[in-house]
């Protein structure tokens, strides 16, 4: 994406001369002779760098101290210009805020490569050691950028699912590269005129034009279903899942990474702010993300309405099977001081009447396991309800296979069960 370079100067013809020199296709000037205005502007733009000169009535010093002390996102590199080479006047300016101070005439050639050493600089403080990408305030200061533009763009937000299950299980190494890999396969479907950052440790954010927003989109699922697989032992290719290993011997089941994207264009309403950007990405991902499957979804004009996207509710409930009495109780008492919601259930349990987000069920007491029919038949007619078994025969793979998301061996402590009831409940309202 292009830099931004701003120029204070009530004069003609230098700031013109300095234009020339440093714009280029990377690197996109702005000339403007009033403080004022120059203001408004950088609330606007937020522009990489400005070059002040001292042919404005405002003090310098000053003005490049006020630079300073404003809140935003991203403070902009300050370069003053002056006549003047007197050494107090250079200290004066520097100690108020500017970066660097140059006295005029100057020498084109090392005027330019001095603005693109600080705009070097200042790029490379914000990169993810890992990924390459530009991090969050970045991505902020390109998301204002688009607000005040005249042109139409979209925007996709990509992330991938059962991200921190494949780390845990796998490795911080193996999950970093895993990362790496998506983002060169965006990376190659992007022009020089798009940009591509990191929201945080696992989202990425893409800034492109509305006529190749799906296209991308479709082909970033595409190649990421293509090569997913190569990242997973055979052993669990063959099972279809993989096995978080928890305390003592508790295990959960979580299933292979696949890859969401939500976009959105400005073609259809206005955004007021880049929160309000990201607000709406979420709001269209999470709808992508309910096929839990690779997918994307575009929001178009189309489909707009009032009140399309609903917020979901949070659910709280949790439904108990427990044979013994006083652990069953044990379990509730402890759940509802966490301000879960519960019900204690049977094998026969209608759970079309409650709906909870998580069931906790005991196999029984013999070893035919017959608290995991219930199981089976939750994950069939009810596969987003997440599952916590708890058994005194340790057949974990019998258990695991069918169906439940987490496996938690007697005898456990509360804790530990809290632990995994709170991830649970989590993941089901994510």
């Amino acid at each position: 994406m292009l830099t931004i370079t701003l120029i204070i100067d009530q004069r003609r013809e230098m700031p013109a001369k300095y234009k020339k020199i440093l714009e280029d296709d990377t690197n996109h000037t702005e000339i403007i002779n009033d403080i004022p205005k120059a203001l408004q502007y950088i609330q606007d733009n937020e522009p990489d760098l400005i070059i002040i000169s001292d042919t404005i009535k405002d003090d310098l010093s000053k003005f490049c101290h006020g630079i300073r002390v404003l809140t935003y996102n991203m403070r902009p590199i300050i370069v003053a210009v002056s006549k003047s080479s007197e050494i107090q006047d250079k200290i004066k300016i520097l100690e108020s805020g500017a970066d660097d101070y140059i006295s005029e005439p100057i020498d084109a050639e090392e005027f330019k490569i001095r603005m693109k050493a600080h705009l070097r600089r200042e790029y490379e403080s914000v990169l993810d050691t890992q990924t390459g990408l530009p991090l969050s305030k970045y991505c902020y200061r390109a998301l204002k950028r688009i607000l005040v533009s005249p042109k139409n763009w979209g925007c996709l937000l990509t992330g991938i699912e059962n991200f921190y299950s494949y780390k845990e299980t796998y490795s911080e190494i193996a999950s970093n590269k895993l990362l790496q890999t998506y983002t060169a396969i965006i990376s190659s479907a992007l022009d020089k005129n798009d940009f591509f950052g990191l929201l945080n440790d696992r989202d990425l954010l893409v800034i492109t034009n509305t006529t190749k927003i799906e296209k991308l989109a479709s082909f970033m699922t595409f190649a990421f279903d293509t090569v997913k697989n190569k990242f997973y032992s055979d052993e669990d290719l063959e099972r279809g899942y993989i096995m978080v290993h928890g305390d003592e011997l508790s295990e959960k089941k979580s299933g292979f990474v696949y890859a969401i994207t939500g976009g959105i264009t400005n073609e259809i309403k206005r955004f007021t702010s880049p929160e309000d950007i990201i607000h709406e990405l979420r709001q269209i991902y999470e709808i992508a993300k309910k096929s839990n499957k690779s997918s994307y979804l575009i929001e178009h004009p189309k489909l707009s309405g009032t009140n399309s996207i609903v917020e979901k509710k949070f659910n709280n409930k949790i439904a108990v099977l427990e044979e013994d009495n006083a652990l069953s109780l044990l379990l509730t008492t402890a759940l509802n001081l966490k301000g879960y919601k519960t019900e204690i259930i049977s094998e026969n349990f209608d759970i079309e009447k409650f709906l909870p987000a998580l069931v906790i069920l005991d196999t029984g007491n013999d070893e035919s396991l017959k608290g995991l029919e219930l199981c089976k038949k939750i994950k069939k007619n009810y596969p987003n309800i997440k599952t916590i078994t708890t058994s005194i025969f340790h057949d974990k793979e019998t258990i695991m296979n069918a169906g439940t998301d987490i496996y938690l061996p007697k005898p456990y402590t509360i804790d530990s069960l809290l632990k995994w009831v709170n991830l649970a409940i989590k993941e089901f309202n994510d």
